[in-house]
């Protein structure tokens, strides 16, 4: 299991394609890079070179837009939190983040509100598409094929590293919740590391991150200090969320990360995706072989971050808590669950 120089573990899912023995290395490369740091980057996943320029480029453009036609489609005209997130419009623990982005979903109906219909509904319907840059849903839409099939595979591929079949996680993720944010953090000057976001854990299943290459502004806590990440060329960074916690009752873990602003003069884009199951699914714990369930520690509790067994709950709170804006103008009875 090769590090880069921050220590965080490179794995090759090209492993997977090769016979019963380079299989087995990359599921216990998986099962140990999760279980003692938590973060990872990915090389041989197969997305192809050229969606990741283009990508890059179609976020240059949309950010190099005009602000009134960013403004035509900012998250607050989305019930569903999607849309532009205009500079510093969202917040971490409270904090603002300085970054504009961009936020995509899955293109669904609206679920009808009506007595009874959980919250977590209004997570689900349409995005909203800059008209004069057509090729930002195109490329989105393919990037969202493209890593639900990676996300996939290491699913299955960790529930066999944890000594469940590989199906195990398949049936939560029949109607999955992918999220997708394209992020543009500006230089700032600052005496100390200044906010690109703030320290958090993911709340999902897990994330699978494309940043440009040889950019730097990741970090992970790691024994108590934080590591600088940059991936290898065209690697993605994987770390898991809050719901793998919970279904291996602490064994794999949710690192807590951040982003750190780059410097004056400078930029960084990222496209994070988010790989999320139904909004009304519980991720099924896995029954860890006994040797695995030894060094489970449980899962970590904050109280000030309560965790919920069903997705649509915890990606709703999460949600509400960053985009108050959108609540205000939208949800404004939802103030009441953060």
């Amino acid at each position: 299991m090769p590090e880069t120089t921050s220590g965080i573990p490179v794995l090759d899912l090209s492993l997977l394609d090769g016979d019963a023995a380079h299989q087995e290395r990359f599921r216990d490369e998986l099962r140990r890079a999760t279980h003692e740091v938590g973060f990872f980057s990915l090389v041989g996943h197969g997305v192809p070179r050229d969606l990741i320029d283009r990508a890059y480029a179609t976020a240059r453009a949309f950010f190099a837009l005009p602000e009134e036609q960013k403004l035509a489609i900012e998250n607050v005209r989305s019930p569903h939190f999607r849309g532009w997130t205009r500079m510093g419009g969202e917040r971490t623990l409270g904090r603002v983040d300085q970054r504009e982005q961009i936020d995509i979903g899955a293109e669904r109906t609206p679920v009808p509100a009506a007595p009874g219909t959980p919250d977590y509904w209004v997570l689900e319907g349409p995005n909203l598409w800059p008209e004069a840059l057509p090729e930002l849903r195109e490329v989105a839409q393919e990037w969202l094929a493209r890593l639900d099939a990676v996300a996939t595979r290491l699913l299955r591929a960790w529930a066999e590293a944890l000594g469940a079949p590989a199906d195990h996680f398949d049936a939560v993720f029949e109607r999955p919740s992918p999220h997708l944010k394209i992020a543009r953090y500006p230089g700032v000057a600052a005496a100390a590391p200044a906010q690109g976001v703030g320290a958090h854990k993911d709340l999902g299943v897990l994330t699978l991150l494309s940043v440009e290459d040889g950019k730097a502004g990741l970090q992970v806590e790691k024994d108590g200090e934080w590591l600088d990440v940059v991936p290898p060329a065209g690697a993605f960074v994987v770390n898991i969320g809050e719901l793998l916690e919970i279904a291996t009752d602490g064994y794999l873990k949710a690192t807590l990360h951040r982003v750190v602003s780059p410097a004056p003069g400078t930029e960084r884009i990222s496209i994070p995706y988010f790989h999320g199951p139904a909004l009304d699914a519980r991720i099924p714990a896995v029954d860890l072989p006994a040797a695995l369930r030894a060094q489970a520690p449980g899962v970590t509790r904050d109280p000030a971050n309560p965790l919920h067994a069903v997705f649509g709950e915890n990606w709703l709170k999460s949600r509400v808590r960053a985009h108050p804006n959108v609540v205000e103008a939208r949800h404004p009875y939802l103030l009441r669950t953060v």
